[in-house]
Parts: C-alpha cells; structure tokens; sequence
C-alpha cells in the first residue's frame, strides 16, 4: 500500500477514533475497571491491597494485559491515568484499523469500506443482546485488545495464513481468555471451507477448559444466582430479539453479497449465523442442572464478535448501496446515530462527566469520596461499605478498589462474577457478604463485629453512627474509622 495512503487512513482512523470516544464517552474505573485497574495499580505498588486482592487476581492472573500495561507506564514515566487513556485510544483506533482492513476484503467500494468503519466508531458502547457486554466499553478494556487480534487473525484465515492465523490468535488469548476463545471458535468455522490439512493447526490454542469441571463449593449456586445473564432461558423477550434480529440480516447480506459476486461477505455472514446458533444451542445446554457448571464458559460470549461483525456490514452495506459518495446522506446517518449514542451515554453515567479526564476533579460525591480515602486514609486500611454500592445512585458503577486504591470486603456486583468463575472464591465472598446483610441499619456494634471477624477498619456509610469517628463528610455520605 502507497506511503501517502496509509498516512489517509491513519489520519481518518484517528479522526474516527476521537470521534468515537466523544460520542461515547471515557470513564476511569468504571464497571469491569473495578477489576483490571487495581490490578495494574498494584504492579506499580505492590502495598496496595493487602487483603482480598484475589478478588481481582483471579481473574487478571492468566493473562498478562495488566502487566503489560504497567511495564509500559513504569517504562514510559507516564501517570497511570494519562497511561490508561493513552492505552483505550491504542485500542478504539486498532480496532477501527483492523475494521478497515476487514471491509476491504468484504465491501468492493471506498463508500461501503468506510461506511462500515465508520458505523463501528458510532455505535461503540452499544450493548451486546442480553451477555452484559458492549462492543467496546467506555474505558480500556483487555477485550477490546484482544477484539483486534481477533479481527486481525479473521483477516489472515481468509488468506490461508494459517501460521499468522495461529501467532495472532495467540496474542488475543494472552490479553483475553474468553475473548481468544471465542475468537478462535469462529476462525475454526471459517476454515470449513479450507482443504488444507493444515488449516486446524492453531485450534490447539483453544484453551483447556478443565478447571470447569471441578467439583464447586456450595456457595457458588448463590454466587451464580446473581449472574442471569448466563442463561439463555432467562434473558428478556427483547434481549432475545437482539439476538434473532443480526442473525436474519446477517443471512441476508450474505445473499446479497453471494448475488454481488463478492466472495468474502457471504462466507463471513453465513458463518457467523452457524456461530450463533450453535452458541445458542450450547448457552441451552449449560442452562440444565446436569451441565450448570459450564455454565461459566457463557456460550452466548460469541454474540461480541457477531455484533462487531454485524455493524461493520451493516455499515458497508449503507456505504456501498445507499450513502455512495453523497455527504447530505452521511450525515443524515451518522449524525441522528452519535446524537442517539450520546445522550444514551448520559443517562448511563448521569452522575459523571462525559469524559473523564486525567486529573480532572470528579462530579460524583461517591467518586470524590473515594479520591479522599486514597489520600487520606492508610494504604492498609480494609473498609466495608454497603455490597450494593456500585448500584447506588450517584456511583455510576465505579469501583472502590480501582479509585479509592484501598482494601475492601467482598460486594454483590463484581465480586460474584469473579466467584462464579474461580469457585474457590465463592465461600470467602458469600461469608463477607453475609455478614454485611442488613448494612443500612448497622449501627456501631455491627461495624465493631465486622473489624473483629476480617479485620475491617473503615467504613462508608451514608447514615449518621453514633459511636464512630468520621472524619470525612460529603453531603450523606461518610467516612469513618472504627477505633
């Protein structure tokens, strides 16, 4: 490819990139960052989180995203903060670069290329059926990486590279297990068609799921009651139309591209619907009581690469027959679709800025509190609040440990899914919470229980407890120390 065109395309790609983070938004901390930022924070200061920290290094521990990212920051001498948005802008833009690269193989015009690039970028943070995922969130996400290589190694099946195929499917997995699993399921469905004996060679990097078979403690049934979304048989009827409605116009646009004369679409297409079906059909198994311990693989996971897929040709589709080179149509598309994704944004996170900058002071008294006990309180603390905190209003779903850098007991939003995953965790996360049943109306004797029975030192509490030292206020809520 000519130097000044791949100079056009990193400049466009960029152009969509910032696009795409200001339409929907950048949240540090926020969501499954309660989980990979403390783990980065603590390769940087390995103090931090002296207790319960396997509630995130259990899931961060097989790969090495987090590492990576904290070598870089380590290296480079960048603050964390500026690091971590550094690092989703690297991601959203290879993910629009390896888009591109894929809709050239699929769209024979610049319009249906770009148009599809273009449709990715806008609906980002759009969600993903009824699995609880986005195409990619609002803020760095080891999936997203690995989404990349991902639709990189899709490029290179269609080649017939089997050994690239292999190498970057290889680096999905070291960002993302489960995002490299079911990446590497769909390439083993593109390669059907191939008749090289070879071709399967990198299903190997399919990883051994025998770790599911192990015999679970009793409390991961309670750990796995909070995680609905497992289960097919259990989504809402209008998360299951999210999931029919792709399939049907997936079909067809592999018709239309078979009718086209073009060769890589239809197979795409068609292969992503077996995908699908069979996931579904897996996510039925896994849902009866005999095979309710797969259920962890969450089969219905392979819908992300269905909608990335998905939105990309439906873009390309537009382009190519309907926007062409016409600007009045593209902005008649894209612009009532940003607006719509925005202020979707807004009301998902209403409590915090948009964008999220590094440094900058945030909105939320939960969030500015917990900026407070990062500074003001010991790096040794363990604090207990409510185990339905993230859910609280004004929260917007960020998480203690990733801002707050402090210890903290086990909660009902994150920790379960983590428990559900590594069950040797369930009994210590279903004791903590347990034993927090009943928070708003603790008073000073219950919190004197928690410190004797795990230790606890600090509480949040948005409640007046007589009894305790508080040093810290912030409308209703508190920060207090339990002497």
């Amino acid at each position: 490819m000519p130097e000044k065109k791949l100079r056009t395309d990193a400049f466009l790609l960029l152009g969509l990139t910032v696009l795409a983070i200001a339409v929907n938004g950048y949240h540090l901390g926020a969501e499954d960052q309660a989980i990979y930022l403390p783990a980065i924070k603590q390769h940087l200061d390995p103090a931090l989180y002296p207790a319960n920290a396997e509630f995130f290094q259990a899931q961060t521990g097989p790969t090495l995203t987090d590492d990576l990212i904290a070598a870089s920051i380590r290296v480079s001498h960048v603050p964390l903060e500026w690091g971590m948005l550094l690092w989703h802008v690297a991601s959203i833009f290879g993910l629009l670069a390896a888009c591109l690269r894929l809709s050239r193989r699929c769209f024979p015009s610049a319009a249906g290329q770009w148009a599809g690039v273009a449709m990715v970028a806008a609906v980002l943070a759009t969600p993903v059926a009824g699995t609880h995922l986005l195409i990619a969130t609002q803020y760095l996400h080891p999936r997203t990486l690995a989404a990349v290589a991902v639709l990189f190694a899709v490029v290179e099946v269609l080649d017939r590279r089997w050994l690239r195929a292999a190498l970057v499917l290889a680096l999905a997995a070291i960002l993302h297990v489960q995002m490299a699993f079911f990446g590497g399921l769909f390439l083993l469905f593109l390669v059907w068609r191939a008749p090289d004996r070879q071709a399967p060679a990198f299903a190997a990097l399919l990883f051994p799921l025998a770790f599911l078979f192990e015999r679970a403690p009793a409390a991961w049934d309670e750990a796995m009651r909070t995680r609905g979304h497992y289960f097919l048989m259990r989504w809402h009827w209008y998360e299951l139309v999210g999931l029919a409605a792709p399939l049907l116009l997936l079909w067809w646009f592999g018709e239309v591209g078979k009718r086209a004369g073009w060769r890589d679409l239809p197979h795409l297409c068609h292969r992503l619907v077996a995908l699908a079906l069979v996931s579904s059909l897996g996510a039925l198994v896994v849902s009866t009581p005999q095979f309710v311990r797969l259920a962890p693989i969450q089969p219905m996971r392979s819908l992300h690469v269905l909608y990335l897929l998905f939105f990309l040709f439906l873009g390309g589709m537009l382009g190519h027959f309907l926007l062409q080179g016409k600007p009045l149509r593209w902005l008649m598309l894209f612009l009532p679709l940003a607006a719509g994704m925005f202020f979707a944004q807004r009301r998902e996170f209403p409590a915090s800025a948009h964008l999220e900058w590094p440094g900058a002071a945030p909105h939320s008294p939960w969030q500015q509190t917990f900026v407070w006990i990062r500074g003001n309180t010991p790096r040794d603390a363990l604090f207990a609040l409510s185990p339905w905190y993230m859910r609280r209003p004004g929260v917007d779903n960020h998480g203690f440990r990733a801002l707050a850098e402090r210890s903290s007991l086990a909660d009902r939003v994150k920790d379960p899914g983590v428990s559900a995953l590594f069950p040797p965790l369930a009994d210590k996360w279903l004791e903590q919470t347990r034993a927090q049943d009943g928070w708003r109306d603790f008073d000073v004797l219950d919190f004197h229980l928690l410190k004797h029975k795990f230790g606890v030192t600090w509480v949040v509490v948005e409640n007046p407890v007589p009894g305790l030292t508080c040093p810290y206020r912030n409308g209703d809520i508190q920060v207090c120390r339990i002497d």
